[in-house]
């Protein structure tokens, strides 16, 4: 498909990527949003947590959210986005990845931005409730490299997946984390490893054989953590073979459901391995969207909806 016109122009405050991100990462709030959570058991005894959005009459239309690195369903991203969702007559359910929702989980292992199979977990589930005809994917940063990868992976997608929207994907992981360890993203990465550092201490705990203290007194950057945790955890040779094998670019080109990446241009997380713009002119299915301002997950709108919310809605009520 050609690349989609974009008609995001905010105010001046949001034209700057950094203040947007900022803005929508750490101030703004979203209210009434009512979350409904369940537990539900994975194959390997591990547990996801779900929250529920319901629309205000029976929906058999339902979209699966899934958030970015270090988030959860209570961002304001998340909540923005069940509301508009549910509010135009859609079920929401937004997947808190493992050890996201507020308690660490069970093993020793943990989430990364490839682990497709815990989302095919989360739909095998919610097809089992038998409720669902219509099912959209919508994901943010990590969580829309995550389900990129998902519907372009050489697996049966099933019927009732209709087509999923992504934000701010860092398509090309070593790419984004290039980026990430340069200096206009020093504080960005340094909440990141911050955060990421405090989970891998409660592990500790659990799993002490496996986490040395060394080992955390090591980590300096994003891509030490990848290779002393990310990698180990999940079966990777180190950060490098952990990026290339999740990274959704090369699964772009077989995703068959309708799809579209919004991706700013002055998003400071992605490189241009992370614009994929050759593929999405020759991919009758993906639509690629590069606003010229939006930062990382920094899109404004009106009335507290910001723009990519109200593209979401437009793009999922127009699949046919």
């Amino acid at each position: 498909m050609p690349l989609v016109d974009s008609s995001y122009n905010p105010p001046l405050f949001f034209k700057n990527g950094h203040l947007s991100t900022i803005y929508a990462g750490l101030i703004r709030k979203v209210h009434g949003v009512k979350q409904i959570r369940t537990r539900i058991t994975l194959a390997d005894s591990d547990f996801l947590d779900l929250d529920w959005s319901y629309a205000s009459t029976a929906s058999k239309k339902l979209v699966i959210i899934i958030h970015g690195l270090e988030g959860s369903s209570k961002r304001a991203y998340i909540r923005g986005s069940s509301k508009i969702l549910s509010e135009a007559g859609y079920d929401v359910c937004a997947i808190n990845l493992r050890g996201c929702s507020g308690e660490a989980n069970k093993l020793y292992r943990s989430y990364h931005s490839g682990a497709t199979d815990d989302l095919a977990s989360v739909i095998t589930y919610i097809l089992q409730l038998a409720k669902y005809e219509d099912i959209y994917l919508h994901g943010f940063s990590l969580g829309g490299n995550l389900l990129l990868k998902y519907l372009g992976e050489q697996r049966e997608i099933p019927s009732e997946i209709k087509g999923a929207v992504a934000i701010s994907v860092p398509c090309q992981l070593a790419d984004s984390l290039e980026q990430l360890l340069q200096f206009k993203n020093a504080l960005y990465a340094k909440r990141f490893k911050g955060n990421l550092i405090e989970k891998l201490r409660l592990k500790q705990q659990l799993y002490p054989e496996f986490i040395l203290d060394n080992d955390i007194e090591n980590i300096n950057t994003l891509k030490d953590f990848d290779d002393i945790y990310t990698s180990r955890a999940h079966g990777f040779k180190d950060a490098m073979d952990y990026y290339s094998q999740s990274s959704s670019l090369q699964f772009l080109e077989y995703i068959k459901v309708p799809t579209l990446i919004i991706n700013a241009l002055n998003d400071s997380f992605l490189g241009k391995e992370c614009y994929p713009v050759d593929i999405a002119q020759k991919h009758k299915n993906l639509y690629l969207e590069l606003p010229k301002y939006g930062g990382h997950v920094g899109f404004y709108g009106e009335n507290n909806f910001t723009y990519t919310e109200k593209r979401t809605l437009e793009f999922l009520d127009n699949i046919v």
